[in-house]
């Protein structure tokens, strides 16, 4: 028997593929807010280097408090993962714990370097929300269609 092909195998093929993710409200939860950690974790520590001393030659960050860009991009990744895991629940979504982290690493890198002003910071959250509301609509919208796409009836029906 060979265990890759057994339905039941969690090492399977079928680990690539979307999957809805049903549970209860807790494990979402505690979903949205570890995704959210990892993506702004992994931007902050991608700035380290701009966020010491300059003692290499190394451009360092410009001045003022990071905490308040990681305290943004906290909120606007525990929306952004709300926001995917929200469509997971419901239809199959391709990578949303991927796109989370990705959006969530690429602001909190830039803004922990560039230190943009509110307003710029503002518009970079508000991207990172309203691409992660394409990626769940783009989802939503292929269900809906395949739902609605007429069945191939089997050879063998009468």
């Amino acid at each position: 028997m060979d265990f890759l092909d057994h339905p039941s195998d969690p090492g399977g093929a079928a680990d690539d593929e979307a999957t809805v993710r049903p549970g209860p409200l807790w494990r979402h939860a505690l979903w949205v807010v570890g995704v959210a950690a990892l993506g702004v974790g992994m931007g902050w520590a991608g700035s380290l280097f701009r966020l010491g001393p300059d003692d290499y030659g190394l451009l360092t960050a410009a001045p003022g408090s990071p905490w308040t860009y990681v305290g943004t991009w906290a909120a606007t990744g525990l929306a952004t993962t709300a926001v995917l895991r929200a469509a997971a629940a419901r239809v199959p979504v391709p990578s949303p714990g991927t796109i989370a982290v990705l959006l969530l690493f690429i602001g909190t890198r830039l803004s922990l370097g560039w230190r943009p002003e509110t307003p710029e910071l503002a518009a970079m959250a508000a991207a990172a929300l309203v691409l992660a509301g394409i990626w769940a609509a783009i989802a939503l919208r292929a269900d809906a269609v395949a739902r609605k796409a007429p069945k191939p009836e089997s050879p063998g029906a009468s």
